[in-house]
Parts: C-alpha cells; sequence; structure tokens
C-alpha cells in the first residue's frame, strides 16, 4: 500500500502498524476546509480498522464502530453552501485495541456543536439531516402520532428555501440512521423519537395549536410554558419581579430554549453511543481519528469563526513542534552542519487569545459585566492589545477587530460575541422541562456531573478522557461557565491527548468552491497548503536533509554495490563513507552524522535506481537463460509431436495421392490433347489482334514522347536563363540581409535560451521540493530497527547459555557412560537407563533447536516486514519523484529517450564486460595457483636435497614432487598432493564449500614470499656474524648436530604415525557418520557424534600448533647444521656459513632447551599412549568375541529357519534382520562414545579401523546370504521339498549371472592404485582411439558409481582424490604435449558433466532417458568435488593453451606478414631499410600461411577426435585467434618495412584465408573473427588515401577497433614502394589526431599477446547409458567387476 498516491489507507495502515509494533497510541489528525473529505476519510480510515482489527469474539464491536458514522452524520451534519454535508461539529474518536490488536471498543468527544443552525439556516443550506430525514418518513406508522408533514411546513426547516439536496434520498439516509441505532442498542429509538418531537418547533409565537403539540409531545404543562416564554423573571435582594418582554425578547428566548433542547439531545445521544461502544474488557492501546474543523475565513466571521481558527491555531502549534522542531534538534544532536531556519511560530497568537487578559479572558469578563456590550469589550481589546503584531483595529470600523493567524488576516464583528458566549437559557423554561412527565425529557435536564466523565473515563486508562461538549448548569447562571471557557477546556485536553500519542496527519484539500467535478482551482488549493502548513513543511525539508540511513542499515542495503576490496575493511563507518564519495560526487548532498548518514531529496531514489540497475541486470541474466531453456525444451516437445503428426499425415496423403493418380491419369491424357488444340488456336488468334494492336499503340506514343521532349527542350532553355537572373537577384538581396537577420535572431535565441535555462532551475528547485513526509517514517523504522536488533541480540544470549548448558550436561552424562561401561559392560538395564536419559536429553535439545528456529522464523518475518516497509517507502518517494520529473520535463524527456536507451545498452555493455574481467581474475588466480603449485614442488625439491646426506642425492627426473613429497609428512600435506589440505578444510568448514577456496591460494602465496624473505635475510645475517662466531661455534656443533639428528629421526616417526593415525581417525569418523545415517539411528547418536568432533578438531588444532613449533625449531638448526656441513668444502673466499646467529641473545640456548623439552613430552606421550592402547585392545578383542558368537548364532537361527514353511521363513528373516541392525546401532553409539576417550591415542585407530571393516564384511555378507535365502523360500514355493538341498546349491552358483550390467564397476580398495595407474598415469591417448570418446571418464564414474551404491564415502573420496592428484601428475610429466592436454582436457570436462548429470539435481536431469534417470547417485552429494574439476579444468584448459600458443608463435609473423601468398605483388622493396623478416637469417625458420592452418588443421582434429565439447573447441579457436592477431599487429606496429600498400594487400588475403578455414570448420559464431578486426582494420587503413580530409573522416569512422596511438603510429610508419605512392603528411596525421581527440582510448600501443579470456564449461550431458560401454581389454582393468 505504500506503493500507492497519497490515500486514507495507507496513512491508517503506517498508524496500525505503529501501534502494534511500538506499542503506543496513535492519532490521525483529518483537518481541510469544509466541503474537503474531512468526514469521508474519517470514516474510511475507521472502515479500515474495523477490516484490519476485527474483534476477536462475536460482540460485533467493529461494525458498532461504524454504525456511529451515520447517527453522527444525522444529528451533527447539515447541507451549506460549500458542503451538502458538513460536519457542524468537530470530533474525536478513540478506537481500543486490546494485546492481540483487535478492536475491543470505543469512545466519541465533541467540539463546539453549531446550535445556531438549529433556529437559522441561510440561503441556499438546510438544517441538521435529522430534521429531513423524519419528515421524509413520516408516513411511518410509528410516527403518525407525532404529527409530522413535509420540511417546508416548518419554520425551523425551512428557512434555506430549498429543502432538497440533489442525489440525495432521505427516507434512505433514515433507514441507516435507524439500522445503526438498532445496531448501537434499542434505547436510541426513544431518542429518535425525541428528535421527531423537536420537529414540531412552533413556527410562531402566537399560533397556540403548535404550542400545545409541542407541550403534548414533551409532556410539559402547557400554560406555563406559554407564560415563561413571554416573561422573565428578575430577583433582587429585597424581592422577585415578573417581568414581561418584547417581541424580540421573546423569540430570542424561543430559540435559546429550542438550540438549547437541541444541544442536551445531541449530547445525550453522544453518551449513550459512548456507553454502546463501550468494552469491559482492559483496553491495551488505542488509534484516534480526528476530524475537526479547517480555518475558516468568510465575508462576515463571528464568534463561531473565532473558535475554529483559536482550534486551529493549536492544532497548528502540535504540527510545528512535531515536524520542525524535532527535525532541528536531531540534525543538532547528530552533529550535522546546518543553520537554524526561521519557520513561523504561532505561540504569540495562541497567547493573545488564551493568554491572562487575552481575547477570551475579556470576553468572560465583559459577560460577567451586568450590562456588557459588545462595543465596550471591542473597546477593551483595542486599549489592550494594540501593541500586539497578532492584533489589529480595521480603520473603517469600531465594533470589529483583525488577528494575524498563522494562516491569513481575518476580520471579526463583534456583533453577538457575548451573546453566543453567554449561551443564555432561562432558568424558569428549564424547570418545566425538569417537571415534564415524559421521563427521557425530564432525566435531559436534570443536573450534569461526573457521570459522563466517569463512563468515558473506564474505557481509556491510559489518558485522562473527559467530555468536550459544552455543559449547562441551569440552576445556577451567575456561576455557568462560558462557552469560550469550555471550549478552551475541551481543546486543552485534545492537545494532551494528541501529545501523549504518535500523530498522523491528513490534509484535505478542496479542488473548487462550485462543488463540481473534475475542476481543479490552483489558487484554492495553494491557499489550502498554505493555511495547513503544508507550504512551511516543504520548505523546511527542501532545506534539510528528509532522508537519513543508519550505517549499519546503509551497510545491509547497499553493499552490492560496493567492491570487494570495500567489504573486506572491518569499520562499517568508513565504508559506507567511500561508497558515497565514489557515487555522489557532488557533497553537499549528503552529510555523515554520528550513527546516520544524511541524504538531500532524491539521492536516495538515486542509490535505489543504481542497487535496481544491479539486481535487474542479474535477473534479466537469469530469466534469459531460464526462458531459454523452458523454449528449447517446449520446442523438443512441439517438434516431436509434430513429426509423428507429419509421419502419419504424410502416410495417409501419400496413399490417397497415389489413389488419386491412378485415377486420374487416363482422364488427363485424353484432356491434354483436346486443351492443346482448343488453346493453340485461342492463341494464335490473340497473338495477331495484339501484334495489330502494338504497332499502332507504340507509334502513338512515340509521336507523344517526341512532341513533348521538343517542348520541355525549349522551356528549359528559357528557364535556364530566367533563374539564373532571379538566382542572382536573390542572392545580393539575401546577402544583403543576411548579417541584420543572423545578428537579431542569434540574440533571439540566446535570449530563449536564458528563459529556458531559468525556468529549469526553477524546476529542479522545485523537484528537491518533492520529498516530504519521509522524515517521521525513517526515525520509526530506525527506532524498529534498534529494537529488532536489541531482541535478537538478547536471544542469541540466551540461545548461546541453553546451547552451553546442554553441552555441558552431555559431557557429564557421556563420562558417566563410560565409566558405567569399563565396570559393567555385560548389563543391559543399566544401558536402557542411559538410552533413556539420552532420548531425554535429545528431546531437549530438539526442543530448543525449535524454540531457536521459531526465534529465527520471527526474527527473519520481522525483517523481511521492516525491509518491505522501508522498500515500499523508497519506492513511493521514487514513484513521486519520477511522476513530478515527467511533467514538468516533458520535452527534454522526449528528447532524450535514444540517449536514455544508449545508456542503457553501455550500462548492459559494461556489467557484461565487468562479469568477464572477474571472471578472468579468478581463472588468472587459479592459473597463478598452478604455478605456485609448481614452485612449491620446485622447492619442496630443494628443501629435500638439502636434508639429504652430503653425497647430494636426488629423485630422478621423472619422479614427480607428489612422491617426492610422501616421503616428508611434515612438510607436505598428504600423499594425494594439495587436495587432502582442500578435502579437510572441507570436512572442518562443511557447507562453506571451502573445497578450492580463493584464501588458501593467496595465504598459499604469501606463506611461500614469506619464506624466500626470510631465508634471504637469514642469509645475509649469516654473512655478517661469519667472522665474529666461527670459533665459538665449532666446539658446540658435533654435540648439537647429534641431538638434531636423534631428535629429527624420533618428530618425523612421530609426525608420519601422527599423520597416518589423523587420516585413519578421518576414515572411520567417515564411515560411522555414513552408517549411522544408513540405518536411520537416532538423533542423540548424532548430536554425541558431531560433539566427538569438536572435541577432535580442537585436538588436532593443539597438534598442528605444537607441530609448527617443532617445524621452526628444526628447520633453524638444520638449517644452521647444512649450511655449517656445507660451508666446510667451499673455498675460503666464501667462507664456512656458521648459525652463530642463533646464538645472538642466547637463541641457540633456549632453542636447545625447547627441543629436548619438546622431546621429552613426546616420549612420555608415546608411553601413555601405548599403555591406553593396551587396555583398549582388550577390551575391543573381547567385543570382537562377543560379535562373532552372535554372528554365529544368527547363522544357526538361519539354518533353523530354512526347515519352516516359507511364510515364516520371511518373517523371521525381517524380524532377525531388524533386530540386527539395532545390535548394530548399539554398536555404533558405543563406538561413538569411545572415540571421545581415544582422542589421543595413536595406534588404537588402526585397530578400531580393523574391527570395522570386520562389521561392514560381515554385514554385507549376511545381507548377499539374506537375499540369497529370500530367493531360495520363493524357489521353494515351485520346487519340491525333497530337492530343496540340490537346487539351494544351484541357486547360489546362478544367483550373478542372470542379474543385467547396471552401470557399475567394483573394486577392492587394494587395487585403487592399479586403476589411477592403468587409467591416468601410464594410458596413452591412442590406446582408446578407436572407443568411445572420454572412455576413462566413463569408467571413472562407473566406479564412482558403486561406491555410492554401496554408500562408501571413504571409497569415493579417496578414488575421487586419487584422479585428481594422478591427472595433475600426468598434466606437469606431459606439459608440453597438446595430444595429451586435449585428451586429459576431455575427459575432466567429461567426467565433470557426468557428475552433473547423474547428481539426481532436476536442473541437470531435462535431456536424461529414464535409463540415466535410474543410474543417478542415490546417497552422496559430489558439489564440492565438481567445483574442484571445474578448477582442474580451468587449469587443463589454461595449459592447452599455452601449448598452442608456443607451437603457433614463431609462425605467426612469417605466415601472415612476410608470407607472400600473391606472388609478385611484393616484389618491389622499399629503398634504404633493412628487412626484419623471420626469414632473413636462416631458411628453415620461414612458414608459410599453409603450414599454419595445417598446424590449426591438426588442433581442429585433434580435439574433435578426442571428445571435446564444440563450446570449449570454440573458445579455444578464439583465444589462438586473439593472439595471432596481437603478434601481427605488434609486429606491424614496430617495423617500418611491412607498412606499405602491397603489405596490406597481401595482409588482407591472408586474413581471409583464415575466415575462410574459420567458416569452413563451422567456428564462425565462436568470436575468433571478430578478435581479427584490428588487424583487418590496420590492413584497410594500409590500403586508403591518405591525403584529404574526407580520407581523414573515412578513416576515423573505418578504423574503430584501433587506438588512436596506433593509427597515428602505422601513418608515421608508412612507406612508400613505388613513385606512384606519397607519403602521409604531417597535417594528415594532425588532422586525424584532431578527428580521434574525443576517443577515450587506453594510452598503450601494442596490444597484450598474452591476455587470456576467461573459459566456461557449459553443461553439455551425454547419450550414452552406463550400461552400454564396453571395456576394452588393452587397458587391462580385469580386476574391475559389472554390477
Amino acid at each position: 500500500m505504500g506503493d500507492m498516491d497519497p490515500h486514507i489507507f495507507a496513512v491508517a495502515e503506517e498508524a496500525y502498524k505503529q501501534m502494534a509494533r511500538d506499542e503506543k497510541n496513535q492519532s490521525i489528525i483529518v483537518s481541510g476546509e469544509s466541503g474537503a473529505g474531512k468526514t469521508v476519510s474519517a470514516k474510511y480510515a475507521m472502515r479500515f480498522f474495523a477490516t484490519v482489527g476485527g474483534s476477536a469474539s462475536e460482540t460485533n464491536i467493529e461494525a458498532k464502530v461504524l454504525a456511529s458514522s451515520p447517527i453522527m452524520e444525522a444529528i451533527g451534519n447539515a447541507k451549506t453552501t460549500r458542503n451538502d454535508n458538513s460536519s457542524r461539529f468537530g470530533k474525536y474518536i478513540q478506537i481500543g485495541f486490546d494485546k492481540e490488536y483487535h478492536i475491543i471498543g470505543a469512545n466519541m468527544r465533541t467540539y463546539l456543536l453549531e446550535k445556531s443552525r438549529v433556529v437559522f439556516q441561510a440561503e441556499d443550506e438546510r438544517n441538521y439531516h435529522i430534521f429531513y430525514q423524519l419528515c421524509a418518513s413520516s408516513s411511518l406508522p410509528e410516527f403518525k402520532e407525532l404529527g409530522l408533514t413535509c420540511a417546508e411546513d416548518f419554520f425551523y426547516t425551512s428557512q434555506g428555501g430549498d429543502t432538497s439536496i440533489d442525489g440525495v434520498d432521505d427516507a434512505d439516509d433514515f433507514e441507516k440512521t435507524r439500522h445503526a441505532f438498532t445496531l448501537l442498542g434499542k434505547g436510541f429509538m426513544l431518542a429518535l423519537s425525541r428528535q421527531a418531537d423537536f420537529a414540531c418547533v412552533p413556527p410562531s409565537q402566537g399560533e397556540d395549536e403548535h404550542l400545545s403539540s409541542f407541550c403534548s409531545l414533551l409532556g410539559v404543562e402547557q400554560s406555563q410554558m406559554q407564560h415563561w416564554l413571554c416573561h422573565r423573571k428578575l430577583v433582587t435582594t429585597a424581592e422577585t419581579y415578573v417581568k414581561s418582554m418584547t417581541l424580540h425578547q421573546v423569540v430570542n428566548a424561543r430559540n435559546a430554549l429550542a438550540k438549547h433542547i437541541y444541544a442536551q439531545l445531541f449530547s445525550w445521544i453522544v453518551q449513550h453511543v459512548n456507553k454502546a461502544l463501550h468494552s469491559t474488557v482492559g483496553q491495551h492501546s488505542f488509534i484516534g481519528v480526528l476530524d475537526i474543523y479547517g480555518f475558516e475565513t468568510f465575508e462576515v466571521n463571528s464568534f463561531e469563526q473565532f473558535c475554529i481558527n483559536y482550534a486551529n491555531e493549536k492544532l497548528q502549534q502540535q504540527f510545528n513542534s512535531h515536524v520542525f522542531k524535532l527535525e532541528q534538534e536531531e540534525y543538532m544532536k547528530e552533529g550535522i552542519p546546518w543553520t537554524l531556519i526561521d519557520f513561523y511560530d504561532n505561540q504569540p497568537c495562541i497567547d493573545l487569545i488564551e493568554a491572562k487578559l487575552g481575547i477570551l479572558d475579556l470576553l468572560d469578563e465583559e459577560c460577567k459585566v451586568p450590562k456588557g456590550t459588545d462595543q465596550n469589550w471591542v473597546q477593551k481589546l483595542y486599549d489592550r492589545h494594540a501593541a500586539s503584531q497578532h492584533f489589529q483595529k480595521p480603520r473603517m470600523s469600531n465594533t470589529s477587530f483583525i488577528v494575524l493567524h498563522f494562516a491569513d488576516k481575518v476580520e471579526y464583528q463583534s456583533e453577538g460575541f457575548l451573546e453566543k458566549n453567554r449561551d443564555t437559557v432561562y432558568e424558569e423554561q428549564i424547570n418545566i422541562l425538569k417537571a415534564s412527565k415524559v421521563k427521557m425529557v425530564a432525566d435531559l435536564f436534570q443536573e450534569e456531573g461526573a457521570v459522563p466523565a466517569a463512563a468515558l473515563r473506564k474505557g481509556t486508562p491510559r489518558i485522562k478522557v473527559r467530555s468536550a461538549s459544552p455543559a449547562f448548569k441551569a440552576a445556577n447562571k451567575e456561576h455557568r461557565k462560558t462557552v469560550g471557557h469550555q471550549f478552551r477546556n475541551s481543546l486543552q485536553l485534545l492537545m494532551e491527548t494528541l501529545n501523549a500519542t504518535t500523530p498522523h496527519y491528513v490534509r484535505c484539500i478542496k479542488p473548487n468552491d462550485e462543488k463540481l467535478p473534475f475542476k481543479f482551482d490552483p489558487k484554492r488549493a495553494v491557499q489550502q497548503l498554505r493555511a495547513c502548513g503544508v507550504l512551511e513543511t516543504i520548505r523546511i525539508s527542501a532545506a534539510g536533509f528528509p532522508s537519513r540511513w543508519s550505517y549499519p542499515d546503509f551497510f545491509d542495503r547497499y553493499r552490492v554495490l560496493m567492491n570487494k576490496r570495500d567489504l573486506s575493511k572491518n569499520d562499517k563507518k568508513q565504508i559506507c563513507q567511500t561508497l558515497l564519495e565514489d557515487l555522489i560526487k557532488d557533497p553537499d548532498k549528503f552529510q555523515f552524522g554520528r550513527t546516520k548518514i544524511f541524504f538531500r531529496a532524491g539521492q536516495v531514489a538515486y542509490l535505489e535506481k543504481l542497487r535496481a540497475d544491479k539486481f535487474r541486470a542479474a535477473t534479466i541474466m537469469i530469466q534469459k537463460t531460464v526462458r531459454g531453456w523452458l523454449q528449447r525444451a517446449k520446442y523438443q516437445r512441439l517438434r516431436r509431436a509434430t513429426l509423428a503428426l507429419q509421419r502419419y499425415a504424410r502416410g495417409h496423403l501419400a496413399r490417397r495421392l497415389y489413389e488419386n493418380l491412378r485415377r486420374t491419369r487416363a482422364a488427363i491424357i485424353l484432356q491434354k490433347q483436346y486443351r492443346m488444340v482448343r488453346m493453340r488456336r485461342a492463341f494464335l488468334r490473340v497473338r495477331n489482334a495484339t501484334i495489330t494492336i502494338q504497332a499502332f499503340a507504340r507509334g502513338m506514343f512515340v509521336r507523344r514522347i517526341y512532341r513533348q521532349m521538343l517542348m520541355e527542350h525549349k522551356a528549359t532553355i528559357l528557364q535556364k536563363f530566367a533563374r539564373g537572373w532571379l538566382a542572382r537577384v536573390r542572392l545580393r538581396r539575401a546577402r544583403a540581409a543576411a548579417v541584420v537577420l543572423q545578428c537579431h535572431w542569434r540574440r533571439l535565441q540566446a535570449r530563449r535560451q536564458l528563459k529556458a535555462l531559468r525556468i529549469e532551475a526553477r524546476s529542479a528547485q522545485h523537484l528537491k521540493k518533492l520529498n516530504i513526509g519521509m522524515e517521521n517514517k525513517v526515525v520509526q523504522l530506525q527506532r524498529k530497527v534498534d529494537e529488532q536488533n536489541k531482541e535478537n541480540k538478547l536471544l542469541n544470549e540466551q540461545l548461546s547459555m541453553l546451547t552451553s548448558a546442554h553441552s555441558s550436561e552431555v559431557e557429564k552424562l557421556k563420562k558417566e557412560l563410560q565409566e558405567y561401561q569399563q565396570s559393567q559392560r555385560g548389563e543391559g538395564n543399566q544401558l536402557l537407563s542411559l538410552q533413556e536419559e539420552m532420548e531425554r536429553l535429545r528431546m531437549e535439545l530438539e526442543r530448543a533447536h525449535g524454540e531457536r528456529e521459531v526465534m529465527e522464523d520471527s526474527h527473519g518475518k520481522e525483517r523481511d516486514l521492516l525491509r518491505k516497509v522501508r522498500l515500499s517507502a523508497c519506492l513511493k518517494e521514487n514513484t513521486l519523484l519520477k511522476q513530478e520529473k515527467e511533467e514538468l520535463n516533458s520535452r527534454i524527456l522526449c528528447q532524450s529517450e535514444d540517449e536514455f536507451a544508449r545508456n542503457t545498452v553501455e550500462e548492459n555493455i559494461q556489467l557484461k564486460k565487468e562479469l568477464e574481467e572477474d571472471r578472468s581474475r579468478y581463472q588468472n588466480l587459479i592459473k597463478e595457483y598452478a604455478s605456485l603449485e609448481q614452485r612449491y614442488d620446485r622447492l619442496m625439491d630443494e628443501i629435500t636435497i638439502i636434508k639429504q646426506t652430503p653425497g647430494h642425492r636426488r629423485n630422478p627426473s621423472n619422479q614427480s614432487s607428489l612422491e617426492s613429497d610422501s616421503n616428508n609428512p611434515s612438510i607436505c600435506t598428504s600423499e594425494i598432493g594439495d587436495t587432502e589440505d582442500v578435502i579437510q578444510q572441507v570436512e572442518e568448514i562443511g557447507m562453506e564449500k571451502a573445497a578450492m577456496d580463493m584464501t588458501l591460494f593467496l595465504k598459499l602465496q604469501k606463506r611461500v614470499r614469506e619464506l624466500e624473505l626470510e631465508r634471504k635475510k637469514l642469509q645475509t645475517q649469516l654473512e655478517k656474524k661469519e667472522q665474529e662466531t666461527q670459533a665459538d661455534n665449532e666446539a658446540d656443533i658435533p654435540e648439537i648436530r647429534g641431538v638434531v639428528k636423534g631428535s629429527f629421526g624420533k618428530r618425523q616417526e612421530l609426525e608420519s604415525e601422527n599423520k597416518k593415525l589423523k587420516n585413519e581417525l578421518n576414515e572411520l569418523r567417515k564411515a560411522i557418520a555414513d552408517h549411522a545415517t544408513q540405518n536411520n539411528s537416532s538423533n542423540n547418536v548424532q548430536d554425541s557424534y558431531n560433539l566427538l568432533l569438536n572435541q577432535l578438531k580442537s585436538a588436532n588444532e593443539e597438534l598442528e600448533v605444537r607441530k609448527e613449533e617443532v617445524l621452526i625449531l628444526r628447520s633453524q638448526i638444520m638449517k644452521a647444521a647444512q649450511q655449517k656441513e656445507t660451508g666446510k668444502n667451499m673455498v675460503k673466499e666464501s667462507k664456512t656459513e656458521d648459525w652463530g646467529y642463533l646464538n645472538e641473545d642466547g637463541e641457540l640456548g633456549l632453542a636447545y632447551q625447547g627441543l629436548k623439552q619438546v622431546a621429552r613430552l613426546l616420549e612420555e606421550q608415546l608411553q601413555n599412549q601405548r599403555r591406553e592402547h593396551e587396555e583398549e585392545m582388550e577390551a575391543l578383542k573381547n567385543q570382537v568375541d562377543s560379535m562373532q558368537e552372535e554372528l554365529e548364532k544368527q547363522q544357526q537361527a538361519l539354518l533353523q529357519t530354512l526347515q519352516l514353511s516359507p511364510e515364516v521363513q520371511v518373517e523371521l528373516g525381517l524380524q532377525q534382520e531388524i533386530t540386527r541392525l539395532t545390535n548394530e546401532n548399539l554398536v555404533r553409539v558405543f563406538l561413538c562414545l569411545m572415540l571421545g576417550d581415544l582422542l589421543n591415542v595413536s595406534s588404537a585407530f588402526q585397530d578400531l579401523k580393523e574391527l570395522l571393516e570386520k562389521l561392514e564384511n560381515n554385514e554385507k555378507k549376511l545381507k548377499k546370504q539374506l537375499k540369497i535365502y529370500m530367493k531360495k523360500v520363493q524357489d521353494f514355493e515351485v520346487v519340491p521339498v525333497e530337492r530343496r538341498s540340490h537346487k539351494r546349491n544351484m541357486q547360489v552358483a546362478v544367483q550373478r549371472k542372470e542379474k543385467d550390467f547396471q552401470g557399475m564397476l567394483e573394486y577392492y580398495k587394494e587395487d585403487e592404485p592399479l586403476l589411477i595407474r592403468n587409467l591416468i598415469t601410464d594410458l596413452k591417448p591412442q590406446a582408446v582411439s578407436a572407443t568411445v570418446p572420454c572412455l576413462p571418464a566413463y569408467i571413472l564414474f562407473m566406479c564412482i558409481r558403486h561406491a555410492d551404491y554401496i554408500n562408501d564415502d571413504q571409497k569415493v573420496h579417496s578414488l575421487l582424490t586419487s584422479t585428481i592428484n594422478g591427472i595433475k601428475k600426468v598434466l606437469k610429466k606431459h606439459h608440453d604435449d597438446f595430444e595429451m592436454t586435449s585428451f586429459w582436457l576431455a575427459n575432466t570436462c567429461r567426467l565433470l558433466h557426468c557428475l552433473k548429470q547423474y547428481s539426481g539435481e532436476e536442473a541437470f536431469m531435462t535431456q536424461n532417458t529414464a535409463k540415466q534417470n535410474e543410474h543417478c547417485l542415490k546417497n552422496f552429494d559430489l558439489t564440492e568435488y565438481r567445483q574442484v574439476l571445474g578448477h582442474l579444468s580451468i587449469q587443463n584448459y589454461q595449459q592447452l593453451i599455452n601449448i598452442a600458443e608456443g607451437i603457433l608463435q614463431p609462425m605467426i609473423v612469417s605466415a601472415v606478414l612476410e608470407n607472400e601468398s600473391i606472388q609478385g605483388l611484393s616484389s618491389v622493396k622499399p629503398m634504404g631499410y633493412r628487412k626484419y623478416s623471420s626469414n632473413s637469417g636462416e631458411g628453415d625458420n620461414s612458414y608459410s600461411l599453409d603450414e599454419m592452418i595445417r598446424q590449426l588443421n591438426s588442433f581442429h582434429s585433434i580435439m574433435c577426435d578426442q571428445g571435446l565439447d564444440p563450446e570449449i573447441i570454440q573458445q579455444v579457436f578464439k583465444q589462438l585467434f586473439y593472439m595471432i592477431n596481437a603478434v601481427a599487429l605488434n609486429n606491424l606496429l614496430l617495423r617500418k618495412d611491412v607498412c606499405s600498400w602491397s603489405t596490406g594487400m597481401q595482409l588482407r588475403f591472408n586474413i581471409s584465408q583464415l575466415e575462410e578455414w574459420l567458416r569452413g570448420k563451422n567456428l564462425q559464431q565462436s568470436g575468433a573473427a571478430q578478435t581479427l578486426e584490428p588487424l583487418i582494420q590496420a590492413a584497410q587503413l594500409l590500403q586508403l588515401k591518405k591525403k584529404t580530409s574526407e580520407d581523414a573522416e573515412a578513416i576515423c569512422s573505418l578504423c574503430t577497433s584501433l587506438t588512436t596511438q596506433q593509427i597515428v603510429k602505422i601513418l608515421n610508419l608508412y612507406t612508400p614502394v613505388n613513385e606512384f605512392e606519397e607519403r602521409v603528411t604531417v597535417a594528415f596525421i594532425r588532422n586525424i589526431q584532431v578527428n580521434l581527440k574525443e576517443r577515450n582510448d587506453p594510452p598503450q600501443l601494442l596490444l597484450d599477446f598474452k591476455h587470456m579470456f576467461p573459459v566456461l564449461f557449459p553443461f553439455n550431458p551425454s547419450a550414452i547409458t552406463m550400461d552400454s560401454i564396453h571395456l576394452p581389454a588393452s587397458l587391462n582393468l580385469d580386476f574391475l567387476n559389472k554390477v
């Protein structure tokens, strides 16, 4: 709703949300002139609250709240000259809500009812609606006794003339009023009857018939009423007089009585409406709707207008305090540089009215004077307030005064002020009404006290509420309060209520005074806007910062606009400042406060536009891909259906056509002969006639054309001379006046342009004023965000406390369980109790997790709601700005549509370029990582050589770094190289997917650099300290060397053993977790397992810390020792390097002591571990024995089941299987619990692994036996009983042969190295050239499928890791073999596609067959390995490109620039220049274009034969052709001998040959031809003319892909080779530079031929099924078994 235009529902929704969110009472202040729509707006606001906050019970209170509106409109609204339904009173309705924010009741307060309308109506106006409704319903049975007639018959209802309103049916409105009275209670019908009584007020005093009717209806004595209507009582101190009144006084008394009766009845109805809407339920909060009159100024202004304008002054003061003062205080609090803006403060005007001795006080004082008059009161005002700036005396009048209100000056006529303020009603008349026989009439005029106030006070406990209606005490006239005093008190109470709530303002603007639709009066609208303070608000908002964001909210909202470098900083405030300085160049458009950022109008919309553009670009990219995929799928379905329909339809048509042809053939033969003769005869007749007609017609046309040409020739001669003379005359005349006209016209255009610029400046200023009303929303949203953050923080603290308490309790119970297991392992009852306890703990943990999820959901919903509100507000603001801008600048927008479209296209292109640059940077990082990995391998080789004995043994040349690293576990990561570290990081980080995280690459790079710097630093220190410490350290070297060697040997053994145990522990942990998941184990096992994992991680981290400390000590000592040993054999000039620098400040002694302590600690830990291992071995052996006994029991049970019937065998087998799985789960629970005690034991993990393997083997055997027995049960139903044993043996032999091949290959764990060697390491591409392309990838995937089928994650992990390392090893070994690199690139991509195609994800299964869907992986999600394979594919691709570039680069210059494909064209060489061609030295180094094309053909055939994806092939040739373009163009720019016309001709021909080759290989869509565009334009530049300015413009328009420097360089190097050519002049080159000055070309001259485009690997599923692949015998894969 916030996206809509300003609407009453939006204001009501905002108030309701703030009440529910902030738990604070709200108020909606509806103001405006009469007829502006205040009543309707308030009614719609109440309707919104009734709909949104409907009561939860069946009381239907919201209907009663809405029913009060038609009642109050009937008794308080009337027709005026300005409005047909004008509210003649002010009302404030409080709608109460409970804690669930449902409506529970309401309360209404009224202000200043216009009682004078009861007795007087101006022309074209009416009395209150209720009188006309009663008269229109006079025919109803219940009103017959009242004597009602039409409204024209009564004086009080016919003074205005017309008693009807166009389009309004009073009878229908009366039915609505009756229905509303019915909803509110039966007692209101009596009030309705009293209204009918009052309709019979006599039109004049003299008619006794009407007076008797009046007295009978009200139940009073006629004689008494008649007497006191004509007389009055005067009371003095001595006696009492009865005095007759004049006719004028009698009429006034009658009118005063009528007004008083109606006012009392009005107050009584309001009081009983409040009672009907009152609820006994406690009120939690309320929303008040204030429908009050707006500022009024007429030609004659009286007491009513004075009170109305006084009320508006108070409301405007409250509005100023809420909007302006708080706004400036906010700026001062945030420290924003701000100049205080003076705004109109109407407090002096209010003081003039209500202060001591103010206008109201003087009026009350004059009312107390016995003979006070309006003239005396006005004279006192002149004397008292003549010096006031808000009070003026009119020049031409002594009975009026002027008050300068905040909206306008108003002149008030003092006549009637005192009378209206006194509101005099004679006591005797009231006493007569009190003695009425009608109980309601008598009660109506009783003494009024605290009853209404008490009744009203019950529903509003938070705010003191009193009745604001004018109170009347007839018994004591002296002490009765005046109307002005009562109105001031009620207004003060209203202000207190509004100040205690959060106000919302609705300003109703009246479009015109004629009550016409679709007519807008701008002057009246501006006048009303000024009267309600909107223009002042706009001025303040435009001068300040209407939009503001806190730093965290701004960071969260606009972080998409930030770059990665800024996001890496920790200071969010600094990040926000940097972003705004980059995006908004004008620093005056925003300011940084202490906690918030303040924006000028329109800046937030600009930021939202940037954010939306970025999101829109990403959304369009996603939509484009998805829609393309959907359309392709739809097209394929339609194509298959169309082909099927066409096949059947064509067959049917062909058969029918054949039958038709056979039947009609004979008829055609007969027809053709007859038709031939007939048509030939007709043709001959037509031919003869046509020839005759053509002859005559052509003669006539030729003669006519001849005459026409003759006349045109003569006329042309005459026109030529005449036009020449006229043209010369016009030229002389125009030349004489041209200068004068130009001067005047230019001056006129300049003035117009200046005027347009001024208008545009004013419109821009107006745009700044559009952003209004958003300050409050931003402050409220910020307040809500702060509260949500506090609540979220509190919930997180509670959750962390619960989690820590739960973890400590689980630890305690686990320790108790372990102690009990060691003491009494065989008791089952205690185990059950512990299981129950664990189940209880699991339930508590689940409940805690549930509570946390509920909290997170609620927080997420609140955050989404807040985001939606904020987004809606921003979108609304953006919509308003756009609309206003379109209205004011429509012409400018029309002119800039094309420019906007171009900008949009440029932004899209820029975003695509940024995406390509990001992808390129990412792949460059992968490339850098590969180079760092190779560098790391070389460093490891060097370190290995240094560590060896002085014999300087080195590894064989063909041994990879992975093999050498495996011998040094303290330095290398593991046997699988860097991938093991990546997988370990995946296990530790989990869902963060850190498999190939770029931070790991950067850390590795940083570590290598630090090692190099450290080595250089150590060498320099050794050289400085060599001479000083050589003699002192020679004696200590043997001792330290022995200690170092001993500790190094022990440490190396311990590290290798720890590494092995760590790997085994990881494997055991994964196996236990997978089995627990397969068997649907309980959640407590999973929780304990997670707890053990956390303990294991902490222990591993501690172990790594200790290991790093040992490594640091060992590396320093070993480096020094090795340098000492190698230094003895050096020449004396270089001196022997010693390690005395280590002994500086005692560092050597500390290192030695630390090494001894570490060795001692390691020995103690090893002894403790051995002792604990021996104790645990005994317990594990006992467990193995018990499990073997249980296995024997199960075998015996199976033998026994064979003797039973088949049905019993099936049931018994299932029960035993369930029991066995349950026991195995218990065993796994014990293993998980014991795993926590075995974290520090080094050798126990191997035994646990063996035990687990035995359990898995037993489980597999039992499953196989169960399957066999189930098969036997089925066979026993057919085979006789006496031959069961024979069939049983036969069944075992035939079992595997009957199964079909499922596309899976099984191998044993120990055969994995053989599989990698035969399938990867030693495989040649020629060995599988005759088979299916990418056969190794299919075989590896079938092995992965089997590992997934048996749910062996360790096997999957080992196989994929070995595969990746094997491929790396092969690529490293064959780093210059194009065929081998292409072969493994194709296989890596195919393996990646298989992992996607059979992953089970719907996005990759759209093109699968039903058989292929059956082959999908079931248990594992290999997404992380897909990412690793993607990175490996990128490395393969980069290596392939490097190999191809190395082969092609020597050929490019000679083949493209120097090769003479067109013989004789370049026979003439420029003289005086040396020949720079590559074939100048040796003839063997020259290459022709045909040789380069043959090489490209070789590349293409190799990649196609090996099954590489066509998309990758296209990207390969795009990269190669870019390199050809860059190398050729760079040589052209550096060589002067090839910059000639003939070279350009030859170059263009060679490029066309390359383009022809691309078209022949169907590679024109790859973009390779576009990369040759700079070279093509360079060739064209050499061939173009280079003389005139037109030639320069042609060159500038043609050479768009060349930079300005490149064009100028070629023109400078251009050399003519014969006498027909000329050199390029300097003036022509300067002309070129001037034309190209507007280009923003990069400053570089040469192209980067090493630049590499980012590669994409699109998903390409295979149509081959796994079960159709054949394994050739040449691969030596006999150990693989088909499943």
